[in-house]
C-alpha cells in the first residue's frame, strides 16, 4: 500500500501566478468553441467554468517564475539557502533540457541545488509535495520549492473552454517537531489512454501525418491534441478520490471529516459535487476556484487554497485533505496541518513583461 508519512517539514508559503488575460465562458461559439449540444449559458452551468485566465505567449515555467520571485521575496528567504526545486507539469518548456533547471538559474538558485520535473498532470502538486517532503524532512536540505502548474499555449490546438492558465509556488522547510504530511498514493496505468496526447513523444513521434484530423468522441481532432474519454474520466475521479481519502484516515487512524478544509482538482463542478456527496463534506469546507479559473491541472489545489482562503486560516492550527486525480491514471492525498503559513494575493503576469516569454 502506498502510504507515506514525512515529519518535521512544514508549508510556509503559497503562491499563485496567473495571465491577467480573463476569457469568459459566456461568449463561447456554440457548435464551435463547444458542442452543438450546449448553449454557453449551458456549458457554464454543466461544468461551472464561468471564465478563465489565459495566454498566448506564457508557459507554465513564467507562472511559475513570478509566483515563485514573489514568495520568495515574501517569505525574506536568501536565496542561497534553496537547495531544491521541483517543477510539476504536463507542458514543460522543452523536450529537453528539465525546466527545473532553468527555473534554477532564472530564480538566481544556488548551483548547488536538487532541480527534477515531475510530468505528470492532475495529481502532480500532491506527487511533488512528496518528493520533497522526502528530502527536507532529513533536515539535510532545509528549504525547497514546489513549482505546479500548466499553460497550454495552443499553437497547434485549439483551446478547451474547460482549461484555464496557472502556475503556483509552494515553499516548504524544514522544522524540527512539525507533524508532517501523511500521504496515500494510486496509480491504474491500465487507464493511461484515458486522457492521452497520442503524438509527440518517442512511442509515436511528430510527422506530416500527426496533424491529419480524425473524428474522436465526436470531434475532430488531430494527432497532437490532447484526448480525453469523459465518462471513464468522470467515473474514475468519483469512485477514486472517496476511497483515497477513507483509506488514508482509516491508516493513519484519523477521522477524514475533522479535518478544516478539503482541496480537491479542479476538474469540473459536477465531479466534485459527486464526491463531496459521497464522503458526506460539508460544503463549506470544499472551497472551489473553478468557476474564476477553470481547470488549472497540478497548479489546482495551491490555486484554490490561495485564491479561496486567504486571510481565512493562516493564523491558525489548520487542518487540510488534498486529492488530486487524473491523467495515468494516478491520484494522490494528503493530510496537512499548517499553522504561521504566508498566502499571498493572485500574482497577474502581463504577457507583454519583457522578463517572461523568452525563447530560443
Amino acid at each position: 500500500m502506498a502510504f507515506l508519512d514525512f515529519r518535521n517539514v512544514r508549508i510556509a508559503g503559497i503562491a499563485a501566478g496567473v495571465p491577467k488575460n480573463k476569457i469568459s465562458n459566456y461568449s463561447l461559439i456554440q457548435g464551435e468553441d463547444i458542442s452543438s449540444d450546449y448553449t454557453p449559458e449551458a456549458f457554464v452551468e454543466a461544468t461551472g467554468v464561468k471564465e478563465r485566465r489565459c495566454s498566448d505567449r506564457l508557459c507554465t515555467s513564467d507562472l511559475c517564475f513570478a509566483a515563485a520571485e514573489k514568495l520568495i521575496a515574501e517569505l525574506k528567504w536568501d536565496k542561497s539557502e534553496i537547495e531544491a526545486v521541483v517543477f510539476v507539469s504536463q507542458n514543460a518548456d522543452y523536450v529537453l533540457p528539465a525546466t527545473a533547471c532553468i527555473l534554477q538559474d532564472k530564480l538566481g538558485l544556488r548551483k548547488e541545488c536538487y532541480a527534477e520535473d515531475v510530468a505528470l498532470g492532475c495529481s502532480g502538486w500532491v506527487y511533488g509535495l512528496s518528493n520533497l517532503a522526502s528530502l527536507v524532512s532529513t533536515g539535510s536540505i532545509k528549504k525547497a520549492l514546489l513549482l505546479a502548474g500548466d499553460a497550454k499555449k495552443r499553437a497547434i490546438e485549439k483551446r478547451d473552454p474547460l482549461f484555464g492558465d496557472a502556475g503556483t509556488a509552494t515553499a516548504i522547510e524544514y522544522v524540527k517537531g512539525e507533524t508532517g504530511f501523511k500521504f496515500h498514493f494510486g496509480t491504474d496505468g491500465s487507464g493511461y489512454d484515458a486522457i492521452i496526447k497520442p503524438d509527440g513523444g518517442s512511442r509515436n513521434q511528430v510527422s506530416v501525418h500527426s496533424f491529419e484530423l480524425k473524428e474522436y468522441e465526436g470531434k475532430m481532432m488531430h494527432g497532437l491534441q490532447t484526448r480525453m474519454k469523459g465518462m471513464d474520466v468522470f467515473s474514475f475521479g468519483i469512485t477514486t478520490a472517496p476511497k483515497s481519502i477513507k483509506k488514508l484516515g482509516e491508516h493513519f487512524n484519523f477521522n477524514y471529516l475533522d479535518a478544516d478544509y478539503f482541496i480537491f482538482h479542479q476538474a469540473n463542478m459536477k465531479m466534485n459535487n459527486q464526491i463531496v456527496k459521497k464522503l458526506k463534506l460539508d460544503p463549506e469546507k470544499v472551497p472551489s476556484c473553478m468557476y474564476q479559473y477553470g481547470n488549472t491541472s497540478s497548479a489546482s489545489i495551491p490555486l484554490t487554497i490561495v485564491s479561496q482562503l486567504k486571510g481565512k486560516f493562516e493564523n491558525k492550527l489548520t487542518k487540510f485533505i488534498c486529492c488530486g486525480f487524473g491523467v495515468g491514471l494516478s491520484w494522490g492525498t494528503v493530510a496537512i496541518e499548517t499553522q504561521n503559513v504566508l498566502i499571498l494575493d493572485i500574482v497577474e503576469v502581463n504577457d507583454e513583461d519583457e522578463n517572461y516569454g523568452y525563447r530560443i
